[in-house]
């Protein structure tokens, strides 16, 4: 295998047959060793997140495509905390899209003079480079066709998945007692079309119960086991 990506959370190895294969680390996304999905540094190391990141991918992947929407998803091997993928195409450096059920981090920060902790979203859309130096900047849908990183039409495409995707994930939840607040999607074009790709694990959402906020880790233990 060759690496072609060392990633915060996960390495990326390009594999013989034209498909990739991502390891999961045990690093998540955080501030001063606080856990927070928005975050572009790393945070703190959870021990078996890696693998127990995996293990709600494969389990999240498996039911979207069920649900009849694409993922670049083949195959998964929990032990070794490793998945191979199909080749995507990224839009431009990297987008993330986010989808927002209640007023928290990154938002309540950015809008706080706006809205109240906690106060409910209608599963908002909002879209941010993958620019670390730049803090992953917010795009709108007007820059990002201007800029010819997506089109008009391929923005409401992506709005219309990362919707119906959250929504699938948001009711999986609420199946088991837990409550979605925010989930970080990524997108890119796998033969033309586009499709999810990257991962879904407790490292890029926030899931609550009982009015507290779920560890990742935990959240692998009540949805699973």
């Amino acid at each position: 295998m060759k690496m072609v990506k060392e990633g915060k959370t996960k390495d990326v190895y390009e594999l013989e047959d034209g498909n990739y294969l991502l390891k999961f680390k045990d690093d998540v996304t955080g501030t001063d060793g606080v856990f927070d999905p928005g975050a572009n540094t790393v945070g703190l190391t959870i021990e078996g997140m890696g693998s127990g990141g995996l293990r709600l991918t494969e389990f999240f992947f498996k039911k979207i495509n069920e649900a009849g929407f694409p993922t670049h998803f083949v195959s998964a091997d929990v032990d070794k905390a490793e998945m191979t993928i199909r080749p995507a195409v990224v839009f431009g450096d990297g987008l993330e899209v986010v989808c927002r059920y209640r007023s928290v981090g990154s938002f309540l920060r950015r809008y706080g003079g706006y809205v109240d902790e906690g106060q409910p979203l209608d599963a908002l859309i909002e879209v941010t480079l993958k620019d670390d130096a730049r803090d992953d900047p917010l795009i709108t849908r007007d820059t990002l066709d201007m800029l010819c990183i997506l089109s008009e039409q391929e923005y409401d495409v992506l709005k219309y998945l990362a919707k119906e995707i959250s929504k699938i994930i948001k009711n999986i939840l609420a199946a088991k007692g837990m409550e979605l607040y925010d989930i970080k999607l990524e997108f890119g074009r796998v033969d033309g079309a586009i499709v999810l790709i990257d991962e879904i694990s407790g490292g890029n959402m926030r899931v609550y119960k009982d009015g507290a906020i779920v560890d990742p880790l935990d959240l692998v233990k009540l949805l699973l086991d």
